[in-house]
């Protein structure tokens, strides 16, 4: 049994114990063996017994009496003129339902100076608190089982070199030729040194123009071969005017 179950018999059985109690129990007024008339000692029965709210008093009179409900002024001067309740049907009932003390007389000149008075002190009903139900005894079920867990992976850890690895040198890294002037420039600031003329290569397919001047045009090869020609017409003219002679 869950404990929503438990719970809901729980307020069941107090709801039951509070309905026994606004039931209360029924007092017959003077006792089995009197009734509301003036030969019962209405007040020496009514000291004896314990009222609770919820309690109900059946009042068993002959038509030469009556009921009244006064208030405690009128109850000790036996005042009938302003009664709270008046009965006169021969079997009243009155419910006792709010805690404190109620009076009663009878109607009838000279019976309530006669003894026919009585005084009810009614108590609250205490609710009985239920006895908690004995939870039934559940066969124990076995915990949902969790999946297996899976170890975890080895956290990562930062390889920290033991000696700083030094950047490789590129390959084939070009060189850069900066000729520097071979004379330092004159200490006067108001004359500029002119600069060197760079070291020509030893090679002379690469020599360079010297700085400043522009690069002389080199001739081409029809120029060459008409220079050629020239050159062999001219030294065989020579030779025809030598035989000549």
């Amino acid at each position: 049994m869950t404990t929503t179950t438990l719970r809901a018999f729980a307020l069941i059985a107090t709801a039951i114990l509070l309905v026994q109690s606004a039931k209360g129990a029924n007092f017959n007024v003077g006792g089995t063996a009197g009734n509301w008339d003036l030969s019962t000692n209405l007040n020496g029965w009514a000291s004896a017994q314990t009222f609770t709210t919820g309690d109900t008093l059946t009042f068993n009179y002959d038509s030469m009496h009556s009921v009244l409900e006064v208030s405690k002024p009128d109850y000790d001067a036996c005042q009938v003129n302003n009664p709270i309740g008046e009965f006169t049907n021969g079997n009243t009932l009155i419910m006792l339902k709010f805690p404190g003390k109620r009076y009663f007389i009878c109607g009838t000149g000279g019976h309530c100076s006669s003894g026919m008075k009585m005084e009810i002190d009614t108590v609250a009903a205490a609710v009985a608190t239920p006895q908690p139900a004995s939870s039934p005894v559940t066969p124990s079920s076995r915990p949902p089982m969790s999946p297996p867990q899976l170890p975890k992976p080895p956290s990562a850890l930062p390889l920290t070199p033991s000696k700083a690895q030094s950047p490789k040198p590129q390959a084939h890294a070009p060189r850069t030729h900066i000729v520097a002037p071979l004379t330092a420039p004159s200490s006067s600031p108001s004359v500029a040194a002119e600069p060197e003329q760079p070291v020509a290569p030893s090679s002379p397919s690469l020599a360079l123009p010297p700085f400043g001047s522009a690069q002389a045009p080199q001739p081409s090869v029809a120029e060459n071969v008409g220079r050629n020609a020239k050159v062999v017409l001219g030294f065989g003219f020579g030779v025809l005017m030598l035989s000549v002679l």
